[in-house]
């Protein structure tokens, strides 16, 4: 497990996070680790760095059914618990922030809605969001949770497999070629989860909407990433290049460490309630 700082270190970091913050418009952007103590895994925090993991390529997804059919059936058996995860005191803290007028919104690289969940509201979701599915042929956008019951109906007792976890919201199985994959209601094309893979863009408009929360705000705040993606990195790399503060609240190193102002090392969850009571206080 990565080492953090000592508790004294960190108290003093923090009394430094919270002069940059006090009085000024913030701008936050989330990661996993934001979700972390939700139960939700994610690729590059402490624990998960010890095990590979294999992200979904985007390319693969397109042109492989058989990529398509072990993603699906991975996602019947990790979506129950993948949704049923609640918001936890950070993403609580954030929402509180943003209801006191402390925030120009949320940007966050999870695909989770947690942060929905916890009540925040200007939320531009980077990535994308795993409660819903996309046609790859006619575009029609559906619930997960429909997809859900039409995969367990394809597939009796798929779902109750015992499996861990993984960050794509799917588990560690091996599904084999048993599993039936089905296809869009409205065109039988092939469905995707409505979400940005690895090696796909996202879109412009949602960098173009998250831009407008970084230029609104005097301080940018990462909670919970690594940077390791460019997409949340894009946003650090430009407010330390145009001299807006960046702050980092994380577990361990990240990508962004040469351009921060003020870096916390620790967990979301533990801290950013801290951080709502002084700067309400």
């Amino acid at each position: 497990m990565l080492e953090t700082l000592p508790p004294e270190a960190v108290g003093r970091s923090l009394d430094d996070l919270l002069a940059l913050l006090r009085g000024k418009r913030i701008a936050v952007l989330t990661g996993a680790g934001c979700s972390t103590e939700s139960g939700i895994p994610d690729y590059r925090g402490p624990e998960t760095r010890r095990r590979a993991r294999n992200p979904i390529q985007f390319k693969a997804f397109m042109a492989d059914p058989a990529m398509r059919r072990r993603y699906w059936a991975r996602a019947v058996v990790g979506w129950e618990r993948f949704d049923g995860a609640q918001p936890n005191a950070g993403h609580r803290a954030l929402a509180a922030m943003e209801e006191r007028g402390l925030l120009t919104g949320l940007i966050t690289q999870n695909v989770d809605r947690l942060h929905h969940r916890a009540g925040s509201q200007n939320v531009v979701e980077l990535h994308g969001a795993l409660a819903e599915v996309v046609c790859l042929d006619c575009g029609a956008v559906s619930p997960r949770a429909e997809l859900q019951r039409r995969l367990r109906e394809a597939n009796p007792g798929w779902a109750a497999r015992s499996a861990e976890m993984a960050p794509d919201g799917d588990a560690e199985i091996d599904p084999g070629a048993d599993f039936r994959v089905v296809p869009c209601e409205v065109c039988s094309g092939a469905l995707k989860p409505h979400v940005v893979f690895f090696g796909e863009g996202v879109p412009k408009a949602r960098v173009e909407a998250a831009w407008s929360m970084v230029d609104a705000a005097n301080v940018l705040l990462v909670v919970g990433s690594s940077l390791a993606v460019f997409s949340g990195y894009r946003f650090v790399r430009g407010a330390a290049k145009r001299g807006q503060p960046v702050a980092l609240l994380n577990l361990g190193e990240t990508r962004g460490d040469p351009h921060a102002a003020v870096k916390v090392d620790g967990a979301a969850g533990a801290l950013l309630p801290e951080i709502l009571q002084r700067l309400s206080g």
